[in-house]
């Protein structure tokens, strides 16, 4: 089994078309999440006409007037899917690693491993999370230690992957 930091794609990409954003929500990814949402409401402000939304409710108009929303919304999906498909390879790359070396593989090695596993030819683009680490799971900013293991944390201690 992998480990716990897989997230499923095809549920970040569900839980997106609910509603714009949840799925980076689901991925812990909050000033992501909120980013599309807001790009959502921009996109409805700025280019639906406010009576656009009442006319279909109403069972008339051209449903062609809500593309703009429809399109921050399908986008957002898809990114929130692209993020956990990146995760979860990350994570069965580590695992594969880990399993190989008999368990000796630590978490500092996951970026050399996700590097690694491509081709040269690939490159393999990341966003900076901040990990722990002790354990290896994502840090929360705000936090002086990981409420995952309770690890006190300093500025030199804390990494990003």
């Amino acid at each position: 089994m992998s480990s716990q930091r897989e997230k499923r794609p095809w549920l970040a990409a569900f839980l997106g078309t609910l509603a714009t954003g949840l799925g980076h929500f689901y991925l812990r990814r909050w000033k992501r999440g909120l980013g599309w949402f807001a790009a959502a409401v921009a996109a409805s402000v700025l280019f639906v006409p406010p009576e656009a939304a009442r006319t279909l409710l109403d069972g008339g108009g051209d449903p062609a007037t809500l593309a703009p929303v429809l399109i921050v919304g399908v986008a957002s999906v898809a990114d929130a899917y692209v993020l956990a498909r990146s995760r979860q390879h990350r994570s069965r790359v580590a695992d594969a690693r880990r399993a190989a070396t008999g368990g000796e593989y630590g978490r500092d090695d996951v970026d050399g491993a996700a590097d690694t596993a491509t081709s040269t030819d690939e490159t393999v683009t990341t966003d900076a999370e901040e990990t722990c680490p002790h354990c290896g799971k994502e840090l929360d900013p705000d936090l002086d230690f990981c409420p995952w293991c309770t690890t006190r944390l300093t500025d030199e201690t804390r990494r990003t992957e």
